[in-house]
């Protein structure tokens, strides 16, 4: 059985931050790894950082989620 997607993602998210970082430039790559790549407060960070509705910023960052799943 794959382990759920918070896991992996939090698990590989120094990695992924960089590639956050190209997708959200308005962020710093410091507020991006004190994420830790944890959904909600990346989606608090984009919402605020880019003033958009919660929902959309949370679609965002599931959607970064799922384009970069690793096992």
């Amino acid at each position: 059985m794959s382990r759920p997607l918070a896991e992996i993602i939090q698990k590989n998210w120094r990695k992924l931050a960089g590639l956050a970082l190209i997708v959200w430039d308005e962020l710093t790559l410091d507020e991006l790894i004190k994420s830790e790549g944890d959904e909600q407060k990346l989606t608090n960070l984009v919402q605020q950082r880019y003033d958009m509705p919660r929902e959309d910023a949370s679609k965002q960052v599931i959607s970064f989620f799922e384009r970069h799943r690793t096992s």
